[in-house]
Formats: structure tokens, C-alpha cells, sequence
């Protein structure tokens, strides 16, 4: 039997000075293969079955080495290479090799957060990971957080902790008698908020339906006018105000100031939901973009986006600690009263989860190594090149821009002179699954709203998020979008 290997400290991480390049991960060693295998999905799964044999467990093992060598070489030949220059289509950045190894780190530890005994030192990592994000994000001493496992999960809690409050406030404990004696529960959100919240609202017994979608302005930002109109209409408890701070699609910013007012005069929850947008304030440039995020009650940040750690780290931030109380919970095997009394509590009761992994650990760690400076150059980088190829798209008349660039988001699309809107539509879902399956390029799609006289289209976006990327390499990518949609206009290629 070999000898398990010994995890021993690794070289701090460091930007090479004379490439200017960051240590970033990737399963891919061949960079001429494109960020993407070659071929449809179907031919990915026969590779796949072809390596791995029908799918049952086998009755005798290959050994560690070979089991190893045999996944690794699938995730090279068939796998995303986020690294490549030419990935731009998620909020899923390529991610720093330090974090990687923090990661092994806290894998190997098994450690879980709802006891103190199942790991003190993840523990205490932890408290530090939530209390220098909250000081980063404005919040007095009084503010605490948990990690989450994405940031649908946070914006879930947000959400049950908002209802549990504006429940009390009528007079209703919901967690032990459900919602029989509240009005008709809403929680208001812009049309462009992440899809999360109408989950949300539908796992907390509320339904999809209580999620009510306010408007966008010109610029993509929630109309505080409407939601006025909205707040005042009788017959209906306000739950929670959700501002969103970094759009998916669009990367826009809803007025937090203006929407904090309301909420107040309301008295209702405010939560911001910065998933994406909360990266932003790495950098000295950006960061006012986030000047209002204090007035928030609660705030979701994912550290898997703009943080570049391997997916998921999501965290939840909330101005009063004592909010947590919608989770507490004492478990005579877990966290009987006398040891929480006695200063032995783990993290139970912030979360609905009971076993959860030591995420901390490796925030902790490149937080440690790169320090805000660091995170905020990378960030600098991505929203340059971000303008950079909404300067290009500008300049193209085979291009059109759809939207201003906020943070490292660009909205476009191949233009369709004299097409219907259908099939101006149709190119540009036509465009980018072609340079998917070419495996060279990989980008984003979404749906303008109307608005502004305007009707729906769909658009393509880049979600810029590699700070190794170069401004010529998105001249590159762009040129091959235009090469593959004059392909389509002209009858060329695959249909």
C-alpha cells in the first residue's frame, strides 16, 4: 500500500514581474485546443464512456495513480479551460493556483463548521474571513456572516431572515406556526435581480408570485419611482426590498441610497444581493461604485466570482448579528446549552446546513497572499480590457453595443442589417454555439429587455474575468465572432 503523501507548506504566490502574469489554475495543458473540447456534447460523452467503460462501479480498482492519471487526462482533453483567453462567458472566473492548494488543505482537514470540536482552527479562520469582509463592506462591529455554498443559498437566507423579521413585526412567529396570519408577503426586486429570489420566495412558502419585478431604467438599474408605487399599495406585508449590485447580464448597479430610503420609511429589510458587484470594492477605482453598501441589512458576496476562488465561496454578510436568531438551534449531539454556554459553539445556528466544508480556509489564504492591492489590480486589469472591447465593438460596424460597460461585462451582438428581428435573433444564438462547438471560443448569450421604444433581442456578452487576458486577445476573440457570424449571413458552415 503507498504511503499517503505529507500536505506540507507551499511557496507564497507572486505576479511574475516579467510577464505580468497571475498563478492561475487549469486542469488543460494544451493552449492551442481553445477553452473548449472540439465537437458536440454527444461526442464528449462517447469520449468519456470510451475512458471510463460502462457506467458501474467496478468490481476491482485501478489503483490511485492510474484512477488519477485516467480522470485528469478526460479533464484535459474534454474539459473547460477558464484560463484561456478566450473563455468569457460566465461569472465563473479561471481561479488562483493558491486557492487550489488552500482548498486541498481544508479538504484534508474534513473539518465541518457546525461544532467546535469538528475544527476550532477552520473555526477561527472563518470568524476572521466574515469580519474583515463585513469591515471591507462598511459594517460596524455589531455585523457577522456565513459562508454559503453559492449565492442563491445566501440570498435564500437573506430572504428567510427578512420574513422571519417583518413576521415579528405582525406579530407572527413563523418558524414555529408557518405564514397563517401574514398578509400576503412580497419582496420587491429589479427585473434584472437574479432568478434566485423567486426561489427563494418559493421555498419559503411564499411563491414565485410574491417576488414582484420592478422596472429597469435606460441604464438597467431599478426605477425607485415604481418601486414607491409598489411599496404603497395596501393589502400586502413588504418583506424585503433585494438591490442588486452587479447585475448578471449587464453588470449595472441598482441606486442602493435611494432604495435604502424606502426601505426605511417602510421599515422593511433591505438586502443586497452584490454576488457579483461586491468585488468591486478590491479596487480603490471601483470601489465607490459600492459607496452606499452600509445601508444594507444584509449582502451577498461570491468570492467565486469576482475573488477568483474555486467554486462555490458565497458569503453572507448582516449588519446585526442578532438577526442570525431565525437558526439557532441546540443539538444535545452537537451544541447542547451547556457547551454553548460555556464558550464551545461552533456555527449551527447560522445556517440551514448542519455539515459544512472549511470554505474559509481558502479565502483566508489568498487574502493573506494578495492582500486587497492585489485582488484589486486583477480586477483593474478585467475592467480595462472590459472597456477595451466595448471600444472595439464601438468601432465595428459588424458589431453593435448594447449596453454600457459597469464592471467587466460586454453586451453586444453580431449586427443583422436588414434581418427581421427573428432572425437577427437567430444569428446571434446561431454565432455562438458554432464558436462553442469549434471549441475556440467561448462566450455568453442573454435577452435585452424592451424598454425605451426598444423591443426584447437576444445578445451575446463577454464576462471578462481573466486578469492574464491581453487586449489582443479579445481583438482575436471578437474577430473570430465576426469571421463566424459573416459565416452565417453568408450560408457558410454547419447550419
Amino acid at each position: 500500500m503507498s504511503q499517503p503523501a505529507r500536505l506540507t507548506a507551499l511557496p507564497t504566490p507572486v505576479r511574475d514581474p516579467f510577464s505580468g502574469r497571475w498563478p492561475l489554475a487549469s486542469t488543460v495543458t494544451d493552449r492551442e485546443r481553445g477553452p473548449l473540447p472540439h465537437g458536440s456534447p454527444g461526442a464528449v460523452l462517447r469520449r468519456t464512456a470510451e475512458v471510463l467503460g460502462e457506467p458501474r462501479i467496478p468490481s476491482t480498482g485501478v489503483g490511485e495513480s492510474a484512477a488519477l492519471d485516467l480522470v485528469a487526462g478526460l479533464l484535459d482533453q474534454n474539459g473547460v479551460d477558464l484560463s484561456h483567453p478566450h473563455a468569457a462567458a460566465h461569472l465563473q472566473p479561471p481561479v488562483l493556483q493558491v486557492a487550489v492548494d488552500a482548498d486541498a488543505l481544508a479538504s484534508a482537514s474534513n473539518a465541518s463548521m457546525d461544532t467546535y470540536d469538528s475544527g476550532p482552527a477552520t473555526l477561527a479562520i472563518e470568524h476572521w474571513v466574515v469580519k474583515s469582509l463585513a469591515d471591507l463592506a462598511g459594517f460596524g462591529p455589531e455585523a457577522d456572516g456565513v459562508l454559503t455554498p453559492g449565492g442563491s443559498i445566501s440570498n435564500l437566507l437573506a430572504v428567510l431572515i427578512a420574513r422571519d423579521s417583518a413576521a415579528a413585526a405582525a406579530g407572527v412567529d413563523v418558524r414555529r406556526n408557518g405564514l397563517q396570519g401574514v398578509e400576503r408577503p412580497v419582496v420587491f426586486c429589479s427585473e434584472l435581480a437574479h432568478f434566485s429570489l423567486q426561489r427563494a420566495c418559493a421555498a419559503l412558502g411564499l411563491g414565485e408570485s410574491a417576488a414582484i419585478t420592478i422596472p429597469a431604467d435606460e441604464n438597467f438599474r431599478m426605477r425607485t419611482d415604481l418601486l414607491a408605487d409598489e411599496l404603497a399599495k395596501p393589502g400586502r406585508t413588504p418583506v424585503a426590498v433585494v438591490a442588486t449590485a452587479g447585475t448578471t447580464d449587464f453588470g449595472s448597479i441598482d441606486p442602493i441610497a435611494d432604495l435604502a430610503t424606502l426601505a426605511r420609511a417602510y421599515r422593511v429589510w433591505l438586502h443586497v444581493d452584490a454576488a457579483y458587484g461586491f468585488g468591486a470594492l478590491f479596487s480603490e477605482r471601483l470601489a465607490p461604485l459600492l459607496a452606499d453598501l452600509p445601508l444594507a441589512d444584509s449582502v451577498t458576496l461570491d468570492l467565486h466570482k469576482i475573488g477568483w476562488q474555486p467554486a462555490a465561496t458565497s458569503v453572507l454578510l448582516v449588519a446585526d448579528r442578532t438577526r442570525f436568531s431565525a437558526f439557532d438551534r441546540s443539538v444535545d449531539y452537537l451544541n447542547p446549552a451547556d457547551d454553548i454556554d460555556s464558550g464551545l459553539d461552533g456555527l449551527l445556528g447560522r445556517s440551514l446546513q448542519t455539515t459544512r466544508r472549511p470554505d474559509a480556509v481558502k479565502v483566508a489564504t489568498t487574502l493573506t497572499a494578495y492582500g486587497r492591492s492585489g485582488l484589486g489590480t486583477m480586477l483593474d486589469t478585467c475592467h480595462e480590457l472590459a472597456h477595451a472591447a466595448a471600444a472595439r465593438v464601438i468601432a465595428d460596424s459588424n458589431l453593435e453595443l448594447l449596453a454600457p460597460v459597469t464592471l467587466t461585462t460586454v453586451v453586444f451582438r453580431v449586427a443583422g442589417q436588414g434581418l427581421e428581428a427573428s432572425a437577427a435573433d437567430a444569428l446571434q444564438g446561431e454565432v455562438r454555439r458554432r464558436l462553442l462547438t469549434s471549441g475556440r471560443v467561448l462566450i455568453g448569450r442573454t435577452k435585452l429587455p424592451a424598454g425605451g421604444g426598444r423591443p426584447a433581442a437576444v445578445a451575446l456578452k463577454l464576462t471578462l474575468l481573466n486578469p492574464n487576458a491581453t487586449a489582443t486577445d479579445i481583438e482575436d476573440l471578437l474577430d473570430q465572432v465576426v469571421a463566424t457570424g459573416l459565416d452565417v449571413l453568408t450560408g457558410e458552415g454547419a447550419a
